[in-house]
C-alpha cells in the first residue's frame, strides 16, 4: 500500500509541474489518504504483534 502512495505523490508532483493543478490535488489527496490507512494499519499489525508475542 505505501507503493500505491508513492506512486499517487509522483503523479501529483509530475502533474503539478505541468500545470495540471486539478490532477495534481487529486492525486496528492490519494496518496494522503492511502498514507494514513497505511500508517493505521501498520500500528494495528505492531499491536496485535506484541499481544500475541
Amino acid at each position: 500500500m505505501l507503493k500505491w502512495t508513492v506512486v499517487f505523490l509522483i503523479i501529483a508532483i509530475i502533474a503539478g509541474v505541468l500545470g495540471f493543478g486539478g490532477v495534481a490535488a487529486g492525486a496528492a489527496g490519494i496518496a494522503k489518504i492511502l498514507f494514513f490507512v497505511f500508517l493505521v494499519l501498520f500500528v494495528i499489525s505492531l499491536i496485535s504483534g506484541r499481544v500475541r508475542g
